[in-house]
C-alpha cells in the first residue's frame, strides 16, 4: 500500500522536473539549480529549436569551447563563442547561472569565462531564444534596455544573424563589433574587425589591425552609400538606427524559414560573406561578399581620387584635380592621390561642381544637420573655407538634411547604376558652365591675365634687382629689418646671421644634423663658431606656409622673454633662403617622450606636473603679461620643446595672432592648426580667442596624464576626450593615467590636473577659465567647480552654436576639422 502511494509522488516529481529538462541531455532553460556540463548536454532554443548551445571543439582543435550553433543542419555552424580566448583542455567544463544572474563557466573549480548581469534578479533564468540570442531574464520577465539582464547579442564574435545589432550603445558604453576567428581551428580574435564608426554621419568599417580595409559608406536613408545593389528583397530587410542613445545596423528576416548569416572571414580576401542554407544541397550557398571588386579596397586611389571599374586604369583624378606624383600615378601607384589644379579662393570666389553616381567619401571629418535644406547647406559650406564638399544626408523623396566634408575626399568610387550626388568645392576657374555667369568668368579671366602679366613684369625687375644686389636681403624683409640694419648699436634687438655662417654651422644643412621636420620645413642642429649650439629652422620651398608665417613668427617672438617660451636668437634672409635660429633644446619635443613606450618612463609624474605648470605659465605670459596679447593657435605636444632639465618651452609662433590690450578674440576664414587640438568654435566657425588656446591646453594636459594621443580611438570607439570624460563621469579618472606613472603617481595632483583639463575643454568658450585661473588652480588645493560636458562627440549642436531641438552633430573629431594649409 505504501509503495502505491510513493509511486504517484515520484511521477509527479519527475513530471515537474521535465519542465526544465524535457529530454535526457537537453535543457530548454537553466536556473541557479542547474548546470550545463560537457557531456553532450545542450541548451535548445525555445519553440522551434533552431539553435542550441553547448560545448564543442572546432576543426582539428582539442580545446573545448562554449558556443551556439544551428541545431537541425548536418554541418555544425557556430555563430557565437563564449570563451574564445581561453579554451578548456578537457571535458570538465560546466556553465551555471548564479542567484545574481551572472554566468560562470568553470573547469575544475577555475573560472574560465564569466558574464555579469545588470541588476539583481529575484529569479534568474538563462534561455536560448529562437533568434539565437542567449539571454538572462528575471523569471522570464526580462529587464534592462533591451528586455534582458544580459544577452549574447551584446557581445558578437564573427557572425551576424537576424535581429543582432552591430554598432554602439551609448547608454551602456557597448561597442558591438565583430572580430574574425584566427582560423577554422582557433576561434580567438584575429586582426580582422568590423564595426560601426560612431561619427556625425556613421558608417560600417572593416579593419585589418588598425588600418581601414573596407567601408560601407554612410547610411543615406535607403541603403549604404557604397552598396547601390542593396535593394529590397523577399528574404530580409536592412535596418539602420541613429539616435542619441545608440547607432547600429541589423537585418530582419521576411521569410522566417530561411537560414542566413553573415561572417567576417580572416582566411581570404573577403571581409564580409553572406551565406544562405540550401536544403536541396545541404550546404551553405554564398549569397554576397564585400569587398565586391578592386574599387572596394579602402582608399585605393588616394585622396581626391575616383575609382571606376569601367575605366582603365581604374583610378582617375576627380575633375579639377591632377596626380600629386604623375610618375607614380602612371606606374599605377595611386596612394598619394590627387591635388587641386588651382587653389581655392574662399571669400565668395568659389563654387561647386556636381558629381553624380558616387560612393560618398570617408565621413571621419564631417558635420551633419538633418533638418537643413540643401541650399542652406551650400551657403553654410561656402562660408567655411575648410569645407570641401556637401550633399543630402538622406536621399529619400527629394532629399533632406545636410552633410559637409572638411579636408581631402577619400575612398570615392563611381557606380554606373546607383550612387549619389556630391557637390565638390571648386575655385572659379574650374567651375565651367555649371550655373555660373559666363560674363563673370570672362572678366575674371581677363583680370587674371592682366594680373599674371603684372606679376611677370614685377618678377623681371625683381630678378634684375637681385642680380645687382647679390647677397642682399629680399625687399619684403628690408622694411622689416631696416631699424636693425641701420642701427649703430653692437647689440641688435634681433641679430641677422649670414647664410654662410649658418650653412657651416649645420654642415651645409646635412641630413645627419636634421632634428625633424614640420609644416614650416626642416629643423637642423648647428654649432656656431663660438661653440654655441643652435636649432636652425629653414623655410621649405614646398611648405604650405610662406613669407607671411615667417614674418609673423619673427615679429612675435623677437621680443618675447619668458623661461617657458623658446628663445629666438636671430634670423637669416638671403636670396630665397629664409631661416630662423633658436636656442637648441637637447631633449627635443614633448611628443617624443609622451608617445614612446620606452622614453615615457623618463617622464615621471613630478616632471610631467612641472611641464603642465610650465606650459600654463607660458600661455599666461602670452595672453596677459606680454607686450601684446598673443594667441598661439597651434599649441600641441610637438610644439613644446624640452631643455636639458626637462623644462617646457612653447615654440612655433607661425600661426599666432596678436591683439591690443583691449582685444581678446577674432575671426578668420583661414582655419589653421592641427587635428585634435582645435577648439570647436575655431574649427567650425573660425572664431578664435585666448579661450581657444585654453581648450588646446586642456587636450595637452590629457595627453600628458594619459600618454595617449588626442586623435587615438579608445573604448567604444571614442576619442581621448570622450574616453577620459566617461572615466571622469564614472568616478574612475585614475584609470586614464599612463601606466608609466604607476610608481611615481601623486593621486591628488593627477586628479586635479584631469579636473582642470575638463574645465578647459568645456564646449562654450565663456565657460572655460582664463590661464591666470588655471595657474592658480594647478598651484592650490581648493575645491574646483564641476565642469560642464566638453566640446566633443556627445554634443551635437549646430555650427553656429545656437540651441536646436534637431539632431545635427559633429563627427568623432569635431574639434579637429581640417585646415586649409597642411601641417
Amino acid at each position: 500500500m505504501d509503495n502505491l502511494l510513493v509511486l504517484p509522488l515520484i511521477l509527479v516529481i519527475l513530471s515537474g522536473l521535465s519542465l526544465t529538462c524535457p529530454a535526457a541531455g537537453v535543457f530548454d532553460r537553466l536556473t541557479p539549480a542547474d548546470s550545463l556540463i560537457d557531456d553532450g548536454t545542450t541548451l535548445v532554443s525555445g519553440n522551434n529549436g533552431t539553435f542550441e548551445a553547448g560545448f564543442f571543439s572546432p576543426g582539428t582543435s582539442t580545446g573545448r569551447y562554449l558556443g551556439i550553433w544551428y541545431r537541425n543542419i548536418p554541418v555544425r555552424t557556430v555563430v557565437w563563442v563564449a570563451n574564445r580566448v581561453n579554451p578548456i583542455n578537457d571535458s570538465s567544463g560546466s556553465l551555471t547561472v548564479d542567484g545574481s544572474g551572472n554566468l560562470v563557466l568553470l573547469s575544475k573549480g577555475t573560472v574560465i569565462w564569466s558574464a555579469n548581469s545588470t541588476g539583481i534578479p529575484r529569479s534568474p533564468v538563462l534561455q536560448l531564444l529562437d533568434t539565437g540570442n542567449l539571454v538572462v531574464t528575471d523569471g522570464g520577465n526580462g529587464g534592462g534596455p533591451d528586455g534582458y539582464l544580459w544577452q549574447s547579442f551584446d557581445y558578437p564574435t564573427d557572425t551576424v544573424i537576424a535581429e543582432m545589432k552591430i554598432g554602439v550603445d551609448l547608454r551602456r558604453g557597448l561597442d558591438r563589433r565583430l572580430s574574425a576567428w584566427k582560423n577554422e581551428n582557433d576561434p580567438s580574435p584575429g586582426d580582422f574587425t568590423w564595426g560601426m564608426d560612431h561619427l556625425a554621419y556613421p558608417e560600417s568599417i572593416a579593419r585589418k589591425g588598425n588600418q581601414k580595409y573596407f567601408r560601407s559608406g554612410p547610411w543615406n536613408g535607403v541603403r549604404y552609400s557604397g552598396a547601390p545593389e542593396q535593394r529590397p528583397n523577399q528574404i530580409f530587410r536592412f535596418k539602420f538606427v541613429d539616435t542619441q542613445d545608440e547607432v547600429y545596423s541589423s537585418f530582419q528576416l521576411i521569410d522566417k524559414s530561411v537560414l542566413t548569416r553573415t561572417v567576417l572571414n580572416q582566411s581570404n580576401n573577403y571581409a564580409w560573406e553572406r551565406y544562405t542554407w540550401s536544403e536541396a544541397t545541404q550546404t551553405w550557398k554564398l549569397y554576397s561578399t564585400v569587398p565586391k571588386d578592386y574599387c572596394d579596397d579602402y582608399g585605393l586611389c588616394g585622396p581626391n581620387g575616383n575609382c571606376d571599374m569601367n575605366t582603365m586604369p581604374v583610378c582617375q583624378c576627380l575633375k579639377g584635380f591632377s596626380p600629386v606624383s604623375p610618375d607614380k600615378w602612371n606606374s599605377m601607384d595611386w596612394t598619394q592621390g590627387c591635388k587641386r589644379d588651382a587653389p581655392l579662393g574662399c571669400g565668395g570666389r568659389d563654387g561647386f561642381n556636381r558629381f553624380t553616381g558616387l560612393k560618398l567619401p570617408d565621413t571621419e571629418y564631417t558635420w551633419v544637420d538633418r533638418t537643413m535644406e540643401l541650399k542652406e547647406c551650400r551657403d553654410r559650406c561656402l562660408k567655411n573655407c575648410s569645407c570641401t564638399a556637401y550633399t543630402h544626408a538622406d536621399i529619400r523623396g527629394s532629399g533632406s538634411g545636410c552633410v559637409m566634408w572638411f579636408g581631402d575626399l577619400v575612398d570615392i568610387r563611381h557606380f554606373p547604376d546607383g550612387g549619389q550626388d556630391l557637390f565638390i568645392r571648386m575655385p572659379a576657374s574650374e567651375l565651367g558652365g555649371n550655373g555660373v555667369d559666363r560674363v563673370k568668368i570672362v572678366i575674371a579671366t581677363v583680370i587674371s591675365v592682366v594680373g599674371v602679366a603684372a606679376l611677370l613684369v614685377a618678377a623681371y625687375y625683381n630678378i634684375r634687382r637681385i642680380r645687382r644686389n647679390i647677397g642682399e636681403r629680399t625687399e619684403v624683409f628690408e622694411e622689416m629689418f631696416e631699424k636693425n640694419r641701420s642701427s649703430k648699436q653692437q647689440d641688435l634687438e634681433l641679430p641677422l646671421f649670414d647664410l654662410a655662417i649658418i650653412s657651416k654651422a649645420t654642415n651645409n644643412f646635412s641630413v645627419d644634423n636634421k632634428l625633424g621636420e614640420g609644416g614650416f620645413g626642416p629643423v637642423y642642429k648647428g654649432t656656431l663658431p663660438d661653440g654655441q649650439q643652435i636649432a636652425v629652422k629653414r623655410l621649405s620651398s614646398s611648405s604650405g606656409q610662406g613669407l607671411k608665417e615667417f614674418k609673423n613668427e619673427v615679429i612675435l617672438i623677437a621680443k618675447l622673454q619668458h623661461r617657458n617660451l623658446v628663445r629666438l636668437l636671430g634670423c637669416c634672409i638671403e636670396g630665397d633662403e629664409k631661416v630662423l635660429i633658436y636656442e637648441y633644446m637637447p631633449n627635443r619635443s614633448l611628443d617624443a617622450f609622451l608617445f614612446d613606450i620606452k622614453r615615457g618612463y623618463l617622464l615621471d609624474w613630478e616632471r610631467r606636473f612641472n611641464i603642465i605648470c610650465g606650459i600654463a605659465r607660458g600661455l599666461l605670459y602670452l595672453h596677459q603679461d606680454s607686450r601684446l596679447r598673443i594667441i598661439h593657435r597651434d599649441l600641441k605636444a610637438s610644439n613644446v620643446l624640452l631643455d636639458k632639465e626637462m623644462n617646457p618651452k612653447i615654440s612655433d609662433f607661425g600661426m599666432a595672432r596678436t591683439f591690443g590690450g583691449d582685444q581678446s578674440e577674432g575671426n578668420t576664414n583661414r582655419v589653421v592648426g592641427t587635428y585634435g587640438y582645435m577648439a570647436p568654435e575655431y574649427a567650425i566657425d573660425g572664431l578664435f580667442s585666448v579661450k581657444s588656446d585654453v581648450f588646446s591646453f586642456g587636450i595637452l594636459v590629457l595627453e600628458i596624464v594619459s600618454g595617449k594621443r588626442s586623435r587615438g580611438i579608445f573604448h567604444s570607439n571614442q576619442n581621448l576626450i570622450g574616453y577620459a570624460w566617461r572615466l571622469f563621469a564614472d568616478g574612475k579618472p585614475l584609470e586614464l593615467t599612463d601606466p608609466c606613472l604607476e610608481a611615481s603617481c601623486n593621486v591628488l595632483e593627477v586628479m586635479r590636473c584631469i579636473h582642470v583639463s575638463f574645465l578647459c575643454l568645456q564646449q562654450r568658450p565663456e565657460d572655460r577659465p582664463s590661464m591666470a585661473s588655471v595657474v592658480v588652480m594647478l598651484g592650490s588645493e581648493g575645491a574646483l567647480p564641476p565642469p560642464k560636458q566638453p566640446g566633443f562627440l556627445m554634443d551635437r549642436g549646430p555650427l553656429d552654436g545656437s540651441s536646436s531641438s534637431s539632431k545635427p552633430g559633429y563627427s568623432v573629431n569635431e574639434i579637429t576639422v581640417t585646415m586649409v594649409e597642411a601641417r
